[in-house]
Protein backbone atom coordinates (compact mmCIF):
# COMPACT_ATOMS: atom_id res chain seq x y z
CA UNK A 1 0.00 0.00 0.00
CA UNK A 2 1.30 3.57 -0.87
CA UNK A 3 2.02 5.24 2.34
CA UNK A 4 -1.10 7.92 2.13
CA UNK A 5 -3.38 5.15 1.26
CA UNK A 6 -1.96 3.20 4.34
CA UNK A 7 -2.28 6.12 6.61
CA UNK A 8 -5.93 6.86 5.53
CA UNK A 9 -6.46 3.14 6.13
CA UNK A 10 -5.08 3.10 9.55
CA UNK A 11 -7.55 6.22 10.52
CA UNK A 12 -10.58 4.75 9.55
CA UNK A 13 -9.59 1.63 11.35
CA UNK A 14 -9.40 3.56 15.05
CA UNK A 15 -12.77 6.32 13.70
CA UNK A 16 -14.52 2.81 13.69
CA UNK A 17 -12.69 1.47 17.10
CA UNK A 18 -13.59 4.74 18.63
CA UNK A 19 -16.42 5.47 17.90
CA UNK A 20 -17.75 1.62 19.01
CA UNK A 21 -15.84 1.91 22.31
CA UNK A 22 -17.59 5.40 23.24
CA UNK A 23 -21.21 3.79 22.37
CA UNK A 24 -20.70 0.69 24.38
CA UNK A 25 -18.84 2.60 27.34
CA UNK A 26 -22.23 4.60 27.46
CA UNK A 27 -24.66 1.49 26.96
CA UNK A 28 -22.31 -0.07 30.14
CA UNK A 29 -22.49 2.37 32.68
CA UNK A 30 -25.94 3.24 31.66
CA UNK A 31 -27.00 -0.01 32.52
CA UNK A 32 -25.23 -0.55 35.32
CA UNK A 33 -26.87 2.23 36.67
CA UNK A 34 -30.21 1.13 35.69
CA UNK A 35 -29.95 -2.91 36.07
CA UNK A 36 -27.07 -3.98 37.39
CA UNK A 37 -27.67 -4.27 41.46
CA UNK A 38 -26.37 -6.98 44.08
CA UNK A 39 -27.99 -8.47 47.09
CA UNK A 40 -27.88 -5.43 48.95
CA UNK A 41 -29.28 -3.04 45.90
CA UNK A 42 -26.31 -1.22 45.24
CA UNK A 43 -24.28 -1.86 41.89
CA UNK A 44 -20.88 -3.50 41.55
CA UNK A 45 -18.86 -0.39 40.03
CA UNK A 46 -15.79 -2.44 40.17
CA UNK A 47 -16.52 -4.40 37.40
CA UNK A 48 -16.36 -2.12 34.91
CA UNK A 49 -12.93 -1.61 36.28
CA UNK A 50 -11.96 -4.81 35.73
CA UNK A 51 -13.75 -4.93 32.53
CA UNK A 52 -11.07 -2.68 30.90
CA UNK A 53 -8.63 -3.71 32.69
CA UNK A 54 -8.14 -0.10 34.17
CA UNK A 55 -7.27 -1.59 37.85
CA UNK A 56 -3.78 -0.27 38.14
CA UNK A 57 -3.95 3.10 36.68
CA UNK A 58 -7.79 3.84 38.14
CA UNK A 59 -6.43 2.79 41.95
CA UNK A 60 -3.34 5.25 41.06
CA UNK A 61 -6.04 8.03 41.15
CA UNK A 62 -8.68 6.57 43.71
CA UNK A 63 -8.98 4.77 46.50
CA UNK A 64 -12.07 3.00 45.75
CA UNK A 65 -14.04 1.90 42.65
CA UNK A 66 -17.38 3.99 43.91
CA UNK A 67 -20.48 4.81 41.44
CA UNK A 68 -19.06 9.18 41.61
CA UNK A 69 -15.47 8.00 40.92
CA UNK A 70 -15.72 5.14 38.21
CA UNK A 71 -17.86 7.54 36.11
CA UNK A 72 -15.97 10.62 35.99
CA UNK A 73 -12.89 8.13 35.18
CA UNK A 74 -14.77 6.37 32.16
CA UNK A 75 -16.84 9.43 31.33
CA UNK A 76 -14.50 12.81 31.66
CA UNK A 77 -10.99 11.88 32.47
CA UNK A 78 -8.73 13.42 29.71
CA UNK A 79 -5.74 11.26 31.08
CA UNK A 80 -7.70 7.91 30.36
CA UNK A 81 -7.49 6.81 26.90
CA UNK A 82 -10.66 4.86 27.46
CA UNK A 83 -12.98 7.46 28.40
CA UNK A 84 -15.75 8.48 26.10
CA UNK A 85 -14.44 12.25 25.88
CA UNK A 86 -10.62 10.87 24.87
CA UNK A 87 -12.34 8.03 22.78
CA UNK A 88 -14.50 10.89 21.40
CA UNK A 89 -11.36 12.99 20.88
CA UNK A 90 -9.19 10.56 19.01
CA UNK A 91 -12.16 10.10 17.07
CA UNK A 92 -12.03 13.80 15.61
CA UNK A 93 -8.79 13.55 15.35
CA UNK A 94 -8.98 10.47 13.09
CA UNK A 95 -12.02 12.36 11.43
CA UNK A 96 -9.40 15.02 10.88
CA UNK A 97 -6.96 13.03 8.90
CA UNK A 98 -10.04 11.93 6.76
CA UNK A 99 -11.39 15.10 5.52
CA UNK A 100 -10.38 14.82 2.32
CA UNK A 101 -12.24 11.53 2.28
CA UNK A 102 -15.40 11.89 4.53
CA UNK A 103 -18.70 14.03 4.22
CA UNK A 104 -18.76 17.59 5.61
CA UNK A 105 -21.84 16.08 7.25
CA UNK A 106 -20.12 13.24 9.08
CA UNK A 107 -16.96 15.89 10.19
CA UNK A 108 -19.36 18.56 11.64
CA UNK A 109 -21.27 15.44 13.45
CA UNK A 110 -17.86 14.30 15.05
CA UNK A 111 -16.86 17.55 15.58
CA UNK A 112 -20.22 18.85 17.28
CA UNK A 113 -20.23 15.33 19.37
CA UNK A 114 -16.86 16.23 20.55
CA UNK A 115 -17.62 19.22 21.80
CA UNK A 116 -20.58 18.67 23.41
CA UNK A 117 -18.92 16.13 25.11
CA UNK A 118 -15.80 17.92 26.06
CA UNK A 119 -17.96 20.57 27.72
CA UNK A 120 -19.86 18.61 29.83
CA UNK A 121 -19.49 18.98 34.05
CA UNK A 122 -18.70 16.30 36.20
CA UNK A 123 -22.42 17.81 37.68
CA UNK A 124 -23.94 17.02 34.47
CA UNK A 125 -22.87 13.38 34.48
CA UNK A 126 -23.68 12.55 37.58
CA UNK A 127 -25.51 9.91 38.68
CA UNK A 128 -28.85 12.17 38.96
CA UNK A 129 -27.99 12.09 35.01
CA UNK A 130 -26.18 9.62 33.77
CA UNK A 131 -29.04 7.61 32.10
CA UNK A 132 -29.88 10.89 30.36
CA UNK A 133 -26.49 11.56 29.20
CA UNK A 134 -25.11 8.17 28.41
CA UNK A 135 -28.93 7.85 25.88
CA UNK A 136 -27.17 11.29 24.24
CA UNK A 137 -24.12 9.57 23.50
CA UNK A 138 -25.29 6.70 22.23
CA UNK A 139 -27.70 8.44 19.77
CA UNK A 140 -24.53 10.98 18.82
CA UNK A 141 -22.97 7.62 18.15
CA UNK A 142 -25.49 5.84 15.78
CA UNK A 143 -25.81 9.01 13.87
CA UNK A 144 -22.27 9.31 13.40
CA UNK A 145 -22.79 5.41 12.12
CA UNK A 146 -26.15 6.40 10.05
CA UNK A 147 -23.99 9.69 8.40
CA UNK A 148 -21.47 7.17 7.42
CA UNK A 149 -23.57 4.62 6.40
CA UNK A 150 -25.27 7.20 3.67
CA UNK A 151 -21.82 9.30 2.70
CA UNK A 152 -18.57 6.72 2.68
CA UNK A 153 -17.74 5.98 -0.45
CA UNK A 154 -17.46 2.48 -0.61
CA UNK A 155 -13.65 1.71 -1.95
CA UNK A 156 -10.78 0.34 0.18
CA UNK A 157 -11.28 2.67 3.21
CA UNK A 158 -14.91 1.49 3.87
CA UNK A 159 -13.33 -1.93 4.39
CA UNK A 160 -10.99 -0.35 6.81
CA UNK A 161 -13.83 0.91 8.65
CA UNK A 162 -15.79 -2.17 8.88
CA UNK A 163 -12.75 -4.12 10.49
CA UNK A 164 -12.08 -1.75 13.03
CA UNK A 165 -15.63 -1.94 13.91
CA UNK A 166 -16.04 -5.52 13.99
CA UNK A 167 -12.97 -6.19 15.83
CA UNK A 168 -14.29 -3.77 18.71
CA UNK A 169 -17.68 -5.64 18.80
CA UNK A 170 -15.96 -8.95 19.09
CA UNK A 171 -13.57 -7.65 21.54
CA UNK A 172 -15.82 -6.14 24.06
CA UNK A 173 -18.50 -8.88 23.73
CA UNK A 174 -16.09 -11.70 24.85
CA UNK A 175 -14.40 -9.54 27.32
CA UNK A 176 -17.73 -8.43 28.71
CA UNK A 177 -18.96 -11.96 28.98
CA UNK A 178 -15.75 -12.87 30.40
CA UNK A 179 -15.75 -10.34 33.57
CA UNK A 180 -19.81 -11.09 34.27
CA UNK A 181 -20.38 -14.37 33.54
CA UNK A 182 -18.25 -15.54 37.00
CA UNK A 183 -19.32 -12.42 38.85
CA UNK A 184 -22.68 -13.15 37.86
CA UNK A 185 -23.13 -16.68 38.91
CA UNK A 186 -25.89 -17.41 41.34
CA UNK A 187 -25.86 -19.24 44.29
CA UNK A 188 -28.38 -22.29 44.27
CA UNK A 189 -31.01 -20.35 46.53
CA UNK A 190 -30.87 -17.41 43.96
CA UNK A 191 -31.22 -19.29 40.71
CA UNK A 192 -34.06 -18.16 39.06
CA UNK A 193 -35.08 -15.59 41.45
CA UNK A 194 -35.84 -11.98 40.08
CA UNK A 195 -32.43 -10.64 40.84
CA UNK A 196 -30.62 -13.38 39.18
CA UNK A 197 -32.90 -12.31 36.16
CA UNK A 198 -32.37 -9.11 36.45
CA UNK A 199 -28.64 -9.60 36.21
CA UNK A 200 -28.46 -11.71 33.16
CA UNK A 201 -30.86 -8.93 31.52
CA UNK A 202 -28.04 -6.33 32.26
CA UNK A 203 -25.62 -8.42 30.91
CA UNK A 204 -27.34 -8.63 27.67
CA UNK A 205 -28.33 -5.14 27.44
CA UNK A 206 -24.48 -4.04 28.17
CA UNK A 207 -24.13 -6.12 24.62
CA UNK A 208 -27.20 -4.39 22.97
CA UNK A 209 -28.73 -7.95 23.03
CA UNK A 210 -31.79 -7.87 24.97
CA UNK A 211 -34.44 -8.18 22.28
CA UNK A 212 -32.60 -10.43 20.21
CA UNK A 213 -32.09 -12.83 23.03
CA UNK A 214 -35.86 -13.36 23.42
CA UNK A 215 -36.56 -13.47 20.03
CA UNK A 216 -34.17 -16.61 20.09
CA UNK A 217 -35.50 -17.59 23.98
CA UNK A 218 -38.98 -15.97 24.92
CA UNK A 219 -38.82 -17.95 28.15
CA UNK A 220 -36.33 -18.37 30.44
CA UNK A 221 -32.94 -17.31 30.78
CA UNK A 222 -29.55 -19.75 32.27
CA UNK A 223 -25.77 -18.42 31.85
CA UNK A 224 -25.04 -21.29 29.03
CA UNK A 225 -28.02 -19.94 27.01
CA UNK A 226 -26.76 -16.69 27.19
CA UNK A 227 -23.32 -17.27 27.04
CA UNK A 228 -24.18 -19.52 24.20
CA UNK A 229 -25.60 -16.75 22.43
CA UNK A 230 -23.15 -14.03 22.45
CA UNK A 231 -20.39 -16.34 21.58
CA UNK A 232 -22.04 -18.66 18.66
CA UNK A 233 -25.56 -16.94 17.51
CA UNK A 234 -25.03 -16.85 13.53
CA UNK A 235 -27.80 -13.81 13.90
CA UNK A 236 -26.66 -11.31 16.39
CA UNK A 237 -24.75 -8.53 14.94
CA UNK A 238 -22.37 -8.37 17.84
CA UNK A 239 -21.49 -12.44 18.91
CA UNK A 240 -18.39 -13.64 18.11
CA UNK A 241 -19.72 -16.15 15.62
CA UNK A 242 -20.59 -13.12 13.13
CA UNK A 243 -18.22 -10.42 13.73
CA UNK A 244 -15.68 -13.43 12.93
CA UNK A 245 -16.96 -14.27 9.97
CA UNK A 246 -17.62 -10.81 8.62
CA UNK A 247 -14.09 -10.02 9.64
CA UNK A 248 -12.96 -12.82 7.31
CA UNK A 249 -14.97 -12.23 4.51
CA UNK A 250 -13.91 -7.93 4.44
CA UNK A 251 -10.11 -9.36 4.50
CA UNK A 252 -11.04 -11.49 1.64
CA UNK A 253 -12.71 -9.13 0.05
CA UNK A 254 -9.59 -6.62 0.30
CA UNK A 255 -7.26 -9.23 -1.40
CA UNK A 256 -9.79 -10.16 -4.05
CA UNK A 257 -11.35 -6.73 -5.20
CA UNK A 258 -8.04 -4.33 -4.34
CA UNK A 259 -4.96 -6.50 -4.94
CA UNK A 260 -4.12 -6.53 -1.84
CA UNK A 261 -1.23 -9.42 -0.83
CA UNK A 262 -0.99 -9.22 2.94
CA UNK A 263 -3.62 -10.31 5.56
CA UNK A 264 -2.72 -14.43 5.57
CA UNK A 265 -1.54 -14.21 9.04
CA UNK A 266 -5.22 -12.58 9.94
CA UNK A 267 -6.88 -15.13 7.45
CA UNK A 268 -4.86 -18.04 9.41
CA UNK A 269 -6.23 -17.15 12.88
CA UNK A 270 -9.47 -16.47 11.88
CA UNK A 271 -9.91 -19.42 10.03
CA UNK A 272 -8.81 -20.91 13.35
CA UNK A 273 -11.21 -19.31 15.42
CA UNK A 274 -13.90 -20.42 13.08
CA UNK A 275 -12.77 -23.89 13.34
CA UNK A 276 -13.16 -23.84 17.03
CA UNK A 277 -16.43 -22.33 16.91
CA UNK A 278 -18.24 -24.69 14.39
CA UNK A 279 -16.58 -27.58 16.62
CA UNK A 280 -17.71 -26.48 20.25
CA UNK A 281 -20.97 -26.17 21.76
CA UNK A 282 -21.56 -23.93 24.68
CA UNK A 283 -21.30 -26.85 26.83
CA UNK A 284 -17.93 -28.17 25.66
CA UNK A 285 -16.99 -24.21 26.23
CA UNK A 286 -18.23 -24.13 29.71
CA UNK A 287 -16.96 -28.05 30.48
CA UNK A 288 -13.52 -26.96 29.66
CA UNK A 289 -13.36 -23.43 31.52
CA UNK A 290 -15.31 -20.64 29.58
CA UNK A 291 -12.77 -18.07 30.92
CA UNK A 292 -9.79 -20.16 29.55
CA UNK A 293 -11.83 -20.02 26.12
CA UNK A 294 -12.74 -16.30 26.06
CA UNK A 295 -8.96 -15.87 26.72
CA UNK A 296 -7.66 -17.75 24.22
CA UNK A 297 -10.39 -15.23 21.96
CA UNK A 298 -9.16 -12.38 23.42
CA UNK A 299 -4.94 -13.76 22.13
CA UNK A 300 -6.19 -14.22 18.92
CA UNK A 301 -7.60 -10.95 18.26
CA UNK A 302 -5.31 -8.75 19.78
CA UNK A 303 -2.47 -10.73 17.24
CA UNK A 304 -5.21 -10.13 14.46
CA UNK A 305 -5.04 -6.42 15.24
CA UNK A 306 -1.51 -6.34 15.61
CA UNK A 307 -1.29 -8.31 12.00
CA UNK A 308 -3.33 -5.78 10.46
CA UNK A 309 -1.12 -2.85 11.63
CA UNK A 310 2.45 -4.65 10.19
CA UNK A 311 0.48 -5.60 6.80
CA UNK A 312 -1.20 -2.50 6.15
CA UNK A 313 -0.37 0.23 8.38
CA UNK A 314 3.43 -0.42 8.67
CA UNK A 315 3.63 -0.78 12.36
CA UNK A 316 2.12 -3.06 14.89
CA UNK A 317 -0.64 -1.66 17.15
CA UNK A 318 0.41 0.62 20.26
CA UNK A 319 -0.68 -1.06 23.73
CA UNK A 320 -3.22 1.14 24.39
CA UNK A 321 -5.16 0.38 20.86
CA UNK A 322 -4.62 -3.30 21.15
CA UNK A 323 -6.31 -3.31 24.22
Amino acid sequence: MARLLARFAEDMFWLARNMERAENLARILDVNETFSRDARGSQNWLSIVHLHADAEPFFKKHQAATANTVIHYYMLDAENPSSILSCLKMARDNARTLRPLISTELWTQINMFHAWMKGLSPVEVGRADLSRVCSKIKEGCQTHTGILEGTLYRDEGWYFYQLGKLLERADQSTRMLDIKYHMLLPSAAEVGSPLDVSQWNALLRSAAGYHAYRRVQPRGMSPASVAGFLIFNPAFPRSLAVCVAQIDEIVMRLRQRYGLRAGNRTLEILDGIRGTLANRSIEMVLGGGLHEFLDWVQLQLISITDDLGMSFFGHSATPDQAA
